[in-house]
């Protein structure tokens, strides 16, 4: 593909916000729950069930994504995902997202285009009916991309990490590990800052491809959300800051303990149980309930002093933490 002039590829500083929203707004899809969709002070969206369940996430240049390894598609494609899987984590099925974007002056007409085709695409392949429906855009030195996510629950109830009882089986659905083992792959071969490093899929070996994707472009199951509600899922969440470390909070609001066996956590369960940004669905069900698409990875025990359990033995807190880990993370 040939590359744009300066005068066809404008820095956003040199041109109106209207223009901006334009070339945004002619990439959007409409949204199948929309009355009323982008370009007025407010979208309008139904919600037949009567409930709508609502969440939001902030990427971050920096702590949460890195240019120098993300194009401008890459990051609305991971924006939409991350969450688009908390509203699949309550049983519900995505509608609508409202972007709010931060953008430095000097960054290019065409990234932003590129941005709005990733959400675009993320939502057809992994939402299909949800799009974005509204948003924002300001000026900042830092690139920041704030999403809301808006979900129907259709009728069903909301599945909270409260519900998980002993007795229950533990499962999964999506990969654990493998977006971690992606960013270890960027970090300790490609780089950011005055002299980057950007990302050369020829050096890649055939299984960093997929570690390197998962990480830029996860692709959480989205889907298996309502389907793991209509099974009658007890409790369920998005693991995004690790496995041990997102089981931690679904037994404490459950009051339970979550046992994980390292064999069915694959190939390097360390790596499955630390890794986070996977964006897979952490879910309990009871005997006999289990969905297609989920796997069994463990049993929900009666609580003890140790919240999370791996082949018995304490499972350390280890996973993302946006205060404790800014140092590693901007370093």
């Amino acid at each position: 593909m040939p590359s744009l002039s300066a005068d066809d590829d404008p820095r956003l500083g040199d041109v109106s916000e209207g223009t901006v929203l334009r070339a945004i707004l002619a990439r959007t899809a409409p949204a199948s729950h929309a009355i009323l969709g982008p370009g007025d002070d407010a979208a309008v969206l139904a919600a037949p069930s009567g409930s709508v369940v609502a969440t939001t996430d902030t990427l971050v240049h920096g702590p949460d994504f890195r240019l120098a390894w993300s194009s401008g598609y890459d990051l609305g494609w991971k924006s939409a995902a991350v969450n688009l899987a908390d509203i699949a984590a309550m049983g519900a099925r995505p509608t609508g997202l409202l972007v709010a974007l931060a953008v430095p002056r000097n960054l290019r007409l065409s990234f932003v285009e590129q941005l709005a085709d990733g959400f675009r695409a993320a939502c057809e392949a992994l939402a299909p009916g949800c799009s974005v429906i509204g948003g924002d855009l300001t000026v900042s030195d830092v690139l920041t991309i704030a999403v809301t996510a808006l979900g129907d629950l259709e009728g069903r109830r909301a599945v909270t990490r409260a519900g998980a009882r002993p007795g229950d089986v533990l499962a999964i659905a999506g990969e654990v590990g493998l977006a971690a083992q992606g960013l270890g792959v960027l970090f300790g071969r490609f780089r950011d800052g005055e002299t980057p490093i950007p990302v050369d899929a020829g050096q890649l070996a055939p299984g960093e491809h997929a570690a390197v994707a998962a990480q830029l472009r996860p692709a959480p199951p989205i889907g298996l959300g309502p389907t793991a509600a209509l099974a009658g899922a007890t409790a369920m969440m998005d693991v995004s800051d690790g496995l041990v470390l997102d089981a931690g909070r679904m037994a404490a609001a459950s009051d339970v303990t979550l046992a994980f066996a390292s064999d069915a956590l694959g190939e390097d369960p360390g790596r499955a149980l630390a890794g986070g940004e996977d964006h897979a669905l952490l879910a309990t069900f009871p005997p006999g309930a289990l969905p297609s698409g989920f796997r069994v990875v463990g049993a929900v025990l009666e609580p003890g002093p140790e919240g999370v359990l791996c082949d018995g033995a304490p499972a350390h807190a280890a996973g993302w933490d946006p205060y404790r880990d800014w140092d590693a993370a901007v370093g």
